[in-house]
């Protein structure tokens, strides 16, 4: 008796990966005890939230027996709370950015399904540089569109310009970029992004239908070294930021994000209802109560970044130490390390052996690389540096 859909089975297959190695996470540390597992497999915030966050809480429990406390407000979220969005993402853009253009999603993830439903027709392509997370297919899929993946330039990760002009054909929608970067770290720099962006004016001028650029940006206050992580607002009209509050104010469960379209859009209020009516008709209806709440009153606070800065160069020692290549990730919380031989599901099986567990860059659309996610402990970070050690040894004996 078939009871799920053939195209789901296929779906779960595709991401068992991560799965996998969170499932094998829970078995290892239950046969060897935790200290003795060295799991960097999720990019799960481990950082607990600013204590802005607690003392809402504490504010907007006195408050909880006030009628509609948790009612249904209009689909883009409280007025109050996108105004009080609005000033602070102006300041992080540097672009005035009137309340007007948000939408208040359930994270970044409802924020990139509605906009997909918004702009996107049957056949559509997304293009996205690979590696990519992994979801992003998924997405395209929910829309009838097909995700278009762009090798980017290796170790790097830089975007391949000439490929992506290439690969622009009519039916080109979307590309879809994320920086800082999920799985790799790398963040693009304002020349990458000017030069994308005259490659689609280009094609956008022999076109009725504008191609859009989709900014994933929820790690844009994860960034190092001074790293500017520069806006889109300002360098190519027809772009769309998705972003959330899941790493800076470590809220991930929380789901609460948004969809802001750029003011520099002519004609953009038909654009800006469609995404609202998405977020709607996909069932999310409107982004959690509680959590626009609690945001309203923690937006310009953060956890502190020095901590996640920290790890960063406690694990680039850590491989340093086994002699693995990779570039430093200016961004997020993950590194992108060479796989040795080139098989990362055979070299994270190898590191498997040794207690650590990483993902296949294959699940990333990018084989020949593994991931490895920083956001947990220092000294788990350290703990695992003979293990590294002796996987870099055990490879290069086979």
């Amino acid at each position: 008796m078939q009871l799920i859909s053939s195209q789901m089975t296929g779906y779960i297959e595709r991401a068992s990966w991560i799965r996998k190695m969170f499932e094998e996470g829970i078995r290892l540390k239950k046969e060897f005890g935790e200290d003795n597992v060295h799991d960097f497999s999720l990019g799960n915030p481990d950082l607990p939230p600013p204590s802005t966050i607690k003392e809402a809480l504490a504010e907007l429990a006195e408050q909880a027996d006030q009628p509609f406390f948790l009612g249904y407000m209009p689909n883009f979220g409280y007025p109050d709370v996108r105004t009080r969005l609005a000033e602070e993402v102006s300041k992080e853009q540097g672009v005035n950015v009137p309340a007007e253009c948000l939408v208040i999603t359930c994270g970044a993830a409802g924020a990139l399904n509605s906009v997909f439903r918004a702009v996107l027709e049957p056949g559509d392509e997304i293009l996205t540089p690979a590696p990519f997370f992994v979801e992003y297919g998924f997405y395209a899929d929910n829309h009838s569109a097909t995700l278009k993946p762009i090798p980017s330039k290796p170790l790097t990760f830089e975007l391949d310009l000439e490929a992506i002009d290439a690969a622009i054909n009519d039916k080109t929608r979307v590309v879809l970029i994320n920086s800082p970067n999920n799985p790799t770290g790398a963040v693009y720099s304002r020349e990458q992004l000017d030069a994308l962006a005259a490659i689609l004016e280009k094609h956008n001028a022999q076109r009725e239908r504008p191609i859009y650029i989709l900014s994933d940006e929820p790690y844009r206050f994860l960034a190092f070294d001074d790293v500017n992580v520069p806006s889109l607002l300002d360098v190519y009209t027809y772009s769309i930021v998705c972003s959330s509050f899941s790493k800076n104010l470590s809220m991930a469960g929380e789901r609460i994000g948004y969809a802001l379209v750029n003011p520099a859009i002519k004609g953009k209020e038909p654009l800006i209802g469609s995404i609202i009516m998405a977020n709607r008709i996909l069932g999310f209806v409107n982004a959690p109560a509680l959590a626009q709440k609690l945001l309203g009153k923690a937006l310009g606070s953060s956890v502190d970044i020095s901590i996640y800065d920290a790890r960063r160069k406690a694990m680039a020692a850590v491989l340093d130490h086994a002699g693995f290549k990779y570039t430093m990730p200016k961004g997020a919380f993950y590194f992108f390390p060479e796989a040795p031989g080139g098989d990362d599901v055979k070299f994270c099986a190898l590191l498997q052996e040794e207690k650590i567990l990483a993902v296949p860059g294959s699940g990333f659309g990018c084989p020949g690389y593994f991931r490895l996610a920083f956001c947990v402990g220092e000294d788990i970070i350290l703990r695992a540096k003979d293990a590294f050690a002796r996987a870099m040894k055990a490879h290069s004996e086979r």
